[in-house]
């Protein structure tokens, strides 16, 4: 089975690369890897694996976070 969410990884190792690995400039492709990934698990369940998208809890830890507080890359700028 190929990863769905491999093209949004891959455009994140790409975006990081661009901006000197500044997550600041990428958070918008970050998000997008978690909605990937949480479709994915909706999906497939909690016990399928993808090697581009943390495990469910991370996952939803992150996105929590995400949604919550500044984001950490955000931090980078200042």
């Amino acid at each position: 089975m190929s990863d769905p969410c491999k093209p949004q990884a891959c455009a994140i190792q790409d975006c990081l690369r661009k901006n000197g690995f500044n997550e600041s400039g990428c958070t918008q492709l970050i998000d997008q890897l978690y909605q990937c990934c949480s479709k994915f698990y909706l999906e497939n369940g909690s016990e399928a694996r993808s090697p581009c998208c943390p495990i469910p809890r991370l996952l939803q830890f992150k996105m929590e976070q995400r949604a919550r507080e500044e984001l950490d890359a955000k931090l980078l700028d200042k």
